[in-house]
């Protein structure tokens, strides 16, 4: 048997073992608690960079519990995150690639996609289910060489179901900004293989979700690497920014890309931002002007227009298979199995 075989029998026969999944219905308890290795030593990859520092995870563990299975076995876990530094509690899901629990891979970190829904995206995160079969195309994709493994987690948009908050700390609202780009990425350090570096951590959002996630990157740059933005708002338009223009200024997308492309362009500072559009969208020609306007220096970007593609999740799970996911895999950094 070939190694790569040995290693896919080695994920199918951990299965249950491992992850509890495929074992127990929704609501049972499930662990992502993969191989335990000790990290190595900081090494180059096959092409001879460095490859950024594994961080395991730091705790404390989360309680998971199966919110949907996929056919592969792996599971979609579901827990309430209390953000300790925004305050604010809500629901996260996750989900980690075969590839995550392969002995192989037992020192490695693995790239993190933080994927963010459309419309308020509360009391739920539409990315967790599996009818628009995002974790399951990862996975494939992943196999073809088109894709990373990413772990995808889902947290919860908006903390109620009425307003957009823009992914924002609006004063006097719950600090929406603080939890996506800090409390998320804190919980996922804390229960996850993965790496130190930006390179290893991106988003994913449709509509209002990229918005956010187009923000996010643009504004944190030495936290975030790339995103997916899909369909996506390009102008912070809250209601609750009234009163607030200072604020809503610093989290305007188009503002930020502005100071970002004109600084220096060093590998430390490009983001890579993937931007897609069905071509019966309304919002193409904005979506364009902004590539036009602002692809500049260190802000790298890529548009996709999916052809007969309309505002919907669907379409931009058929982009990112076109080219999107490849394109940010490209520049981000791969799990690495041990030699």
């Amino acid at each position: 048997m070939s190694r790569p075989a040995q290693a896919l029998a080695a994920v199918v026969a951990l299965g249950c073992l491992a992850l509890l999944t495929g074992c127990s219905g929704e609501g049972a308890p499930v662990s992502f608690d993969g191989p335990s290795a000790p990290a190595p030593a900081p090494r180059a990859d096959a092409k001879g960079k460095a490859v950024p520092k594994t961080v395991l995870p730091t705790g404390p563990k989360a309680r998971f519990t199966t919110a949907n299975t996929l056919p592969d076995g792996t599971s979609i876990g579901v827990t309430t995150l209390h953000g300790a530094k925004s305050g604010f509690t809500g629901k996260v899901w996750v989900w980690a690639p075969p590839q995550y629990f392969d002995p192989a891979y037992a020192g490695s970190g693995f790239p993190v996609l933080i994927a963010l829904p459309g419309g308020n995206g509360y009391p739920k995160n539409y990315w967790m289910g599996t009818d628009l079969k995002l974790q399951s195309s990862i996975s494939e994709w992943s196999k073809e060489g088109k894709s990373l493994p990413f772990i995808v987690v889902m947290p919860v948009l908006n903390p109620d179901g009425e307003h957009y908050y823009d992914g924002s700390d609006i004063p006097g609202q719950p600090r929406m900004g603080t939890w996506m780009t800090q409390d998320v990425p804190d919980f996922v350090r804390a229960n996850f293989r993965t790496f130190a570096s930006r390179d290893g951590w991106a988003f994913m959002g449709s509509s209002s979700g990229g918005f956010v996630g187009l923000k996010s990157v643009l504004k944190h740059p030495e936290a975030f690497k790339a995103v997916i933005a899909s369909g996506p708002d390009t102008v912070p338009d809250s209601p609750l920014w009234a009163g607030h223009e200072k604020e809503r200024r610093e989290n305007d997308p188009e503002r930020l890309a502005r100071l970002l492309g004109a600084g220096p362009d060093s590998e430390d500072r490009r983001v890579y931002l993937a931007f897609q559009v069905g071509s019966r969208e309304s919002g193409l020609a904005n979506v364009k002007s902004f590539v036009d306007t602002y692809t500049k220096g260190p802000v790298r970007t890529r548009l996709q227009v999916i052809q007969d593609g309309g505002h919907n999740a669907r379409t931009y799970v058929k982009g990112m298979g076109d080219g999107s996911i490849q394109w940010i895999s490209e520049h981000m950094q791969a799990p690495v199995p041990r030699s």
